[in-house]
């Protein structure tokens, strides 16, 4: 049997501590989030200046497209892309080539043929 002062201890331990405290939702964040945010390459391009981007800007080593319509992810390698297609293709339209080479969704009506793609930043 434990002594008393045993007791305390272990009820010492046991008892749950408060977690670190968190900012309140509507708090502001701290500077150097906003700064390390701005700083990150990604914020200088928004989506729709990525599609336009040819494959020879392009400094990834994997480009990933997926369909919102069937959920397929098509990825392929920055090289193979530029042999494939050339070093001045738009990304837009290799994407749409590569969902389109392996669609399922095919019904023959031209406003609901084919994949709808979704380009995505691995």
């Amino acid at each position: 049997m434990p002594t008393p002062k045993q007791m305390e201890k272990l009820a010492a331990e046991a008892t749950p501590r408060p977690a670190p405290s968190a900012p309140a939702p509507d708090a502001s964040l701290p500077a150097e989030y906003w700064e390390s945010v701005l700083k990150d390459p990604r914020a200088d391009t928004t989506d729709a200046q990525m599609r336009q981007r040819r494959l020879c800007e392009f400094q990834r080593h994997i480009l990933r497209v997926s369909c919102r319509r069937c959920e397929r992810i098509v990825e392929i390698q920055t090289a193979d892309a530029v042999r494939l297609y050339g070093r001045n293709a738009i990304w837009k339209d290799v994407a749409q080539r590569l969902l389109d080479n392996t669609c399922r969704q095919r019904t023959g009506g031209h406003e609901e043929d084919g994949c709808w793609p979704t380009f995505e930043t691995p």
